[in-house]
Order: structure tokens, then sequence, then C-alpha cells
């Protein structure tokens, strides 16, 4: 199933979710509200082999661990974000097989091309 993985509070994943314009029947998945599963979760380490890859960096509860001299391995990554919605990098676009993730230009545009051809 086509899913869109985003944060309601998260303007950005707002306005790419209306640039994007996805078709009926695309999931939307509010991380806040229906948090990632562990089989999403395997699915996108198994693209990107590292869940640090998945963490927003930008995220209010990471930057607390670090200022707290606090530093994480594969193992911690994983955990943050079992726990911490607000740790995921979003958007993710599950389409087909394929997982586009962040919302870098390149990306969004690439979703665009994925989703509209």
């Amino acid at each position: 199933m086509n899913t869109y993985i985003y944060l309601s509070t998260c303007n950005t994943c707002m306005r790419i979710l209306k640039e994007l314009n996805l078709p009926e029947g695309t999931k939307l998945q509010d991380v806040k509200h229906e948090p990632i599963s562990q089989a999403q979760l395997e699915a996108l380490y198994a693209v990107t082999q590292s869940y640090e890859q998945l963490i927003n960096k930008r995220s209010r509860v990471l930057q607390a661990l670090n200022k707290a001299g606090k530093t994480l391995d594969e193992m911690g990554y994983k955990q943050l974000l079992e726990t911490e919605y607000s740790c995921l990098k979003r958007p993710i676009l599950h389409w087909e097989k394929t997982f586009y993730l962040s919302n870098a230009k390149k990306t969004v545009a690439a979703m665009q091309q994925a989703v509209h051809g």
C-alpha cells in the first residue's frame, strides 16, 4: 500500500503533502497519532542500512541528548526511533516498492515523479 508518513504539526510535511496531490487510496500516516511500526522501521533500515540516517538531526530530543554529552550507537538510534516520533526524518513516501525519505528538493522531485509519472 502506498503510504505518506508525516507529522501533522510540521509545516514542511504539510506543504509537501499539498504539492504531491496524492491520489485517493494513499494512506496518510501521522506519526504523532499512529507511530511508525516495527515492520516499517525494519523496511526503512533495509533501505538505508543505518538507523542514524533515519534520525532527524534537528529534533529537540536529539539536541537535548547531545547537549547532555550522550552519544548514541545504532541500537540507541533504533530505540530513539521506536520511542520518540519527533526523531524520525520526515516526510517519508513509500510508493510501490520504493521509499523516499526527507524534504530535500531532489527527493521531493523524485516523489512527484513517482506519483505522477
